[in-house]
């Protein structure tokens, strides 16, 4: 059986996700290049007798040095480790889109190009003459629609083509526009054939006089140093980018002359899009529309919550089973507080995965996520971020697992995890939902000052966290908004938008589940006691009683700070065990599915908990880690156990630096 290497290369929505997804399905994994925090996803399929290799490189606008995603993808492609490059190109926005094209035009490696969206295009009114463009260029050219499993067949017969008959872009009208700038000639005449392997001397030229460090470095080894001299002293009376920006338009549109038309039909701006671009409600209604899709999410999850709900069932009847057939106790509280009640917090959770995915997914296909994006930009833009780093934040208010998840609609990985890094910041409706009730226990009309403060301190939290990791994550020459046009609303592929969705799901469950038996499992075993009323945690708890109240918590409150990184659901009932002399071993992993709380749980806390240390759990509990859950959806889609650490050792600093400053000032106040 033969095989062959296919790398998808296009810029940021001009659908490589899609097709990477639907030529691997779950064949396919991701990590990050040697060094890099760069996402690099591979994958593999098979057809008729070959296997195939697929690269899905980093999204990007051009194949400069701007920015480690295009120096890895143009150094990847031009090493030969792709025996194919697939470009990808908008069709709803040819002319810009192409610029990746005349960009690619030099690399020395066969291509063709996918002409994508061409159904929307169509709705446009707009009509492509794929054959004409293919005849200019050299290389196969075919509309397409990477939703629309119809269309495959065209892709596969032009993969075909290019892998067979070496298909290369002809170069020699985009060299004509070239010569037409000063300099250009003299510097391809010093540059020596393969002085760097994989680009022609046209490319190299070009990228001299874009000012490219890199390819300058490159060549600098390649020449000897009066030639290198020569060449940096015409560099520089060249135009640079704009000379050679305007070349490659000026090709595009030889290319698409007479093979592109659209009807006249008045641009305006839809009444959508007047609202979203407004000055005065755009933030608010991409808010609004969020918060409404985070709601709607719940509709489509609760069949898969309603499973967790009746594995949680079993439970009680599956012990008892097993005690009646003489397993030890030990066994039977493993399988029973362990493994059913982490599955039947696993599907509630995975629920909410699969609510938000088709949601926002469909928000997505729709094209309305490109107008949250724009809205936010430059608001996000202030923190190192893109506008797409909004809807995960929004999100987080429901769920951070959410927010997590959300993030991977982010192309740059190191925006990614510092959007997930903030996003951890954002208190999530477990936190709202036990926030209000202890504050209202111990403040009375006061709470609403501790919930105003929280809000302030999460701002503040994101903003010091955005300084602590964005040096590492994203540097400051590579922190850049999105260059993008609005794209046209459009009706989702259901096929692609429900496969895309399930796929994910299934993902996240085999994911997760590791992650959540794993952690809980651990928990469990450290809280376990065989008289039901100690365990190691417990006996820890009263260890460090004295280091505990330094932060202001004594150790009840301190292991309930604990249990709440598992859920925040079960904080209360933790506490309501350990100050009512309840089981700490049953109430922590019943934590997961929300623990049952005392009847006199208000005067309980009332005679136990002083003012300031009720204030000093608020804020620990509520800006420790989220949970369990959060954790396992951060590592798989940042795919860096380090830096899913690094997150939790932060956070669970931060959230006890927080306890000791609202402890000390409660006992200023009180």
């Amino acid at each position: 059986m033969s095989s062959a290497t296919i790398a998808l290369l296009g810029q940021p929505n001009s659908g490589k996700s899609t097709l990477f997804n639907a030529l691997t399905g779950l064949r396919q994994h991701v990590g990050n290049w040697p060094g890099k925090t760069v996402e690099k996803k591979e994958g593999s399929f098979s057809y008729k007798g070959t296997d195939y290799k697929v690269a899905d490189l980093p999204g990007s606008y051009s194949l400069s040095a701007n920015s480690d995603e295009e120096v890895i993808t143009r150094d990847y492609i031009a090493s030969g480790n792709a025996d194919v490059v697939c470009i990808l190109a908008d069709s709803s926005q040819l002319q810009r889109s192409l610029f990746m094209l005349a960009d690619y035009a030099g690399i020395d490696v066969p291509c063709f190009l996918l002409l994508n969206m061409s159904d929307v295009a169509k709705e446009q009114g707009k009509t492509i003459d794929a054959k004409a463009i293919e005849a200019r260029l050299g290389i196969p050219v075919i509309p397409f629609s990477a939703t629309d499993k119809g269309a495959y067949e065209a892709f596969y017969e032009a993969l075909g083509r290019a892998v067979n008959d070496r298909t290369r872009l002809k170069l020699g009208d985009l060299e004509k526009h070239y010569e037409t700038i000063k300099g250009y000639e003299e510097i391809c005449n010093l540059i020596p054939e393969n002085a760097i392997p994989g680009y022609s001397p046209m490319w190299i030229a070009v990228k001299i006089i874009e000012d490219d460090r890199v390819v300058m470095a490159k060549l600098k080894g390649a020449v000897d140093a009066a030639t290198y001299a020569r060449i940096e002293e015409i560099r520089k009376d060249a135009k640079g980018a704009v000379a050679t920006g305007g070349c490659k338009f000026a090709w595009i549109d030889d290319v698409l002359d007479k093979a592109f038309a659209t009807s006249e039909k008045k641009v305006t701006l839809s009444r959508l899009d007047r609202i979203y671009t407004s000055k005065t409600w755009g933030k608010a209604a991409v808010i609004l529309t969020v918060l409404l899709g985070l709601i709607a999410s719940f509709i489509p999850a609760l069949p898969l919550m309603g499973v967790g709900s009746a594995v949680l069932a079993i439970k009680e009847p599956v012990m008892r089973g097993l005690a009646s057939i003489g397993c030890p106790e030990f066994i039977v509280l493993v399988v029973g507080d362990v493994i059913i009640q982490s599955f039947s917090y696993i599907f509630k959770m995975l629920g909410f995965v699969f609510g938000v995915t088709l949601v926002f997914g469909l928000l997505e296909e729709a094209g309305v996520m490109a107008r949250i994006s724009y809205v936010f930009d430059n608001t996000m833009g202030k923190l190192g971020l893109q506008g797409k780093s909004v809807m995960p934040f929004l999100v987080s208010f429901g769920c951070t697992m959410g927010g997590a998840a959300g993030a991977r609609v982010i192309d740059n990985w190191g925006q990614k995890v510092l959007t997930i890094a903030l996003a951890w910041a954002v208190p999530c409706g477990a936190a709202w939902a036990t926030i209000p009730m202890l504050a209202s226990i111990f403040f009375g009309p006061g709470a609403v000052g501790v919930i105003v403060a929280i809000l302030f301190t999460m701002l503040v939290h994101m903003w010091i966290t955005a300084k602590v990791f964005g040096r590492s994550l994203v540097k400051v020459e590579d922190r850049y908004g999105m260059i993008m046009e609005l794209p046209p609303y459009h009706k989702p592929k259901w096929g692609a938008l429900f496969g895309y969705v399930f796929g994910r799901t299934k993902e996240t469950f085999v994911r997760v589940t590791k992650v959540i038996l794993l952690v809980c499992g651990v928990f469990w075993l450290l809280s376990y006691s065989p008289s039901g009323s100690g365990g190691i945690l417990y006996n820890i708890g009263l260890v460090i009683d004295p280091v505990t109240r330094f932060f202001g918590m004594p150790w009840q409150l301190f292991l309930s700070y604990v249990a709440s990184a598992v859920g925040k659901e079960g904080a209360i009932g933790v506490i309501s065990a350990l100050y009512s002399g309840g089981s700490f071993g049953a109430a922590f992993t019943e934590s997961m599915n929300g623990a049952a709380v005392a009847a006199n749980f208000n005067e309980m806390m009332l005679a136990n908990v002083t003012k300031p240390e009720a204030l000093a759990f608020i804020f620990a509990m509520t800006f420790n880690m989220p949970c369990v859950v959060a954790l396992a959806a951060t590592y798989q889609e940042t795919h860096s156990a380090k830096w899913t650490a690094r997150i939790v050792l932060y956070y669970t600093a931060v959230s006890l630096i927080l306890a000791f400053i609202a402890y000390h000032v409660g006992l200023l106040i009180w």
